[in-house]
């Protein structure tokens, strides 16, 4: 069933299949470099991060290509799918060559080329999230009579949540750090590197962006309704705002294992 899915993608939309696959075989390629070449980067195996981006790209690409198999295609399609491509594509090949050469790509203002390219990173990032809110405005002006109204408003939910916490990763951005109330770096969740002992954005961006996924799957299969829909959503966003103001007290995610 989920190779079936897959392999449906490439009909929806062929560039951002591929785009996604290609990220994918990136995964692969991170996890095996983790094992036989670990690099240690601030207190952690440094291929850890291009792993994380890798596969959060491959999920992001494949999501807006089902999703973008619902709207009518257009040269704003095309558009967006190369958006997408040059600007996350940009990312994930900075943040593994840094990686390999055990250095920082985020955070790093140690030359003046390093400087450019995290202010690279950061134009590119919200080009991506600008392109997929345009997507998320399409949902809106565009009629869907084939979709069930629960489904198509768990849709416009997940990517105004999404483009939201995408830009709180701005947060991190303007403190030059993902930690609050302490120093990078240290004791910190296995693979994630969430910290366990200060406060971390990273949580309250990862939850937030992959509404993207979590609210049109529960109510396509399990909700099934509007109204759950929209309080499923509220929901979901107190939950991420909580954890995020958690995080500005300079408190741990998960405060029992710190």
């Amino acid at each position: 069933m989920i190779m079936e899915w897959i392999l449906s993608l490439k009909e929806k939309n062929e560039l951002l299949f591929w785009f996604g696959l290609f990220n994918m075989a990136l995964t692969l390629i991170f996890l095996i470099l983790s094992r036989v070449y670990p690099i240690q980067l601030v207190g952690t195996n440094a291929w850890f991060k291009p792993i994380k981006f890798s596969s959060s790209i491959t999920i992001l690409s494949w999501t807006m290509a089902y999703f973008t198999g619902y709207l009518n295609p257009g040269r704003d399609i095309e558009i967006y799918n190369w958006v997408m491509i040059i600007t996350l594509g940009f990312e994930i090949i900075y943040i593994g060559i840094q990686a390999g050469r055990g250095m920082l790509s985020h955070f790093n203002l140690s030359s003046p080329v390093y400087a450019a390219l995290y202010s690279l990173m950061a134009i590119a990032a919200s080009l991506a999230t600008l392109g997929t809110a345009y997507i998320g405005l399409k949902f809106f002006t565009e009629p869907f009579p084939d979709l069930a109204d629960y489904y198509l408003w768990a849709i416009r939910l997940g990517i105004i949540l999404f483009v939201i916490f995408s830009f709180e990763g701005f947060v991190m951005g303007s403190r030059l750090s993902h930690t609050i109330g302490g120093p990078d770096g240290g004791s910190g969740l296995p693979f994630l590197n969430w910290s366990r002992k200060f406060g971390d954005p990273r949580v309250a961006h990862f939850i937030g962006m992959h509404a993207l996924q979590i609210l049109p799957l529960l109510s396509f299969y399990f909700l099934k309704n509007v109204r759950l829909t929209f309080a499923v959503g509220l929901l979901y966003l107190a939950i991420a705002v909580w954890v995020l103001l958690q995080a500005f007290q300079g408190k741990p995610f998960l405060k029992f294992i710190s």
